[in-house]
């Protein structure tokens, strides 16, 4: 059979399926010539997302995670911002604070959740992902994670997020602020969407904070030798 044929039809293929390859087909594929096999390569890719998805949601799926953390910290949205600048001068923007802390705590509970959502697009990866993962920038491997599982996770998020918000208060919260506008002379209103204003936006920014953890530990491994902790993350990224 045509070596070409070959390598187009294996490159659909999921890395589980193909334990091993003729080496001369890794060469045709553009990767690393004999030095790996294609189950090599899917181990490595595997254990690395494993390792950045693991303690991407170790680092957010935390009391704090989120809040604490300057870099991921979930702002309020736009409009109760501007709502807030109204408050704030007059003492009366705590509900406010309250409610972004909140919000916070929401997607530190959300977080955890996605594992499972995360790994079967890793089981996915067929060997064109694996090895455009591999010749690709320092976030390949996040921007494919990003690519595959928004959509679903965004759909997990929502009902957790919406959930863990009805717990903390902070629809309630929405709603006390919106009371609270109704007496402030020019200050905006919030639309008759704002609770699910607020369960989106919390989403958003709640799967922004996930991939920026999992991009930070790519890009580690990458990079640093001693973030390459087991000995196919060593094989495939270099000792």
């Amino acid at each position: 059979m045509d070596r070409r044929l070959v390598i187009l039809g294996l490159a659909s293929t999921p890395l589980a399926a193909c334990e091993t390859l003729d080496p001369a087909i890794l060469d045709g594929l553009g990767g690393y010539g004999g030095a790996l096999t294609a189950a090599e390569v899917g181990l490595g890719l595997k254990a690395a997302l494993d390792n950045g998805v693991g303690n991407a949601l170790s680092n957010v799926g935390v009391l704090d995670g989120f809040l604490g953390d300057n870099i991921v910290r979930i702002p309020l949205p736009k409009v109760l911002q501007d709502v807030q600048s109204v408050l704030a001068p007059i003492g009366a923007d705590s509900i406010l604070v309250e409610l972004q802390t909140q919000l916070n705590r929401g997607a530190e509970k959300a977080a955890p959740v996605a594992k499972d959502i995360f790994l079967g697009a890793v089981r996915n990866l067929t060997i064109t992902d694996a090895f455009n993962i591999l010749r690709g920038p320092d976030t390949a491997a996040t921007d494919y994670l990003r690519g595959q599982t928004s959509g679903r996770l965004a759909q997990l998020f929502a009902p957790i997020m919406e959930s863990a918000l009805n717990q903390t208060g902070a629809l309630r919260l929405v709603d006390d602020v919106a009371s609270q506008l109704d007496g402030v002379p020019f200050a905006p209103k919030l639309g008759a969407d704002a609770r699910n204003d607020l369960i989106d936006h919390g989403v958003d920014f709640g799967l922004r904070g996930v991939f920026h953890y999992i991009g930070e530990e790519e890009k580690a491994i990458r990079a640093n030798p001693a973030k390459r902790t087991s000995a196919i993350l060593r094989r495939v990224f270099g000792a």
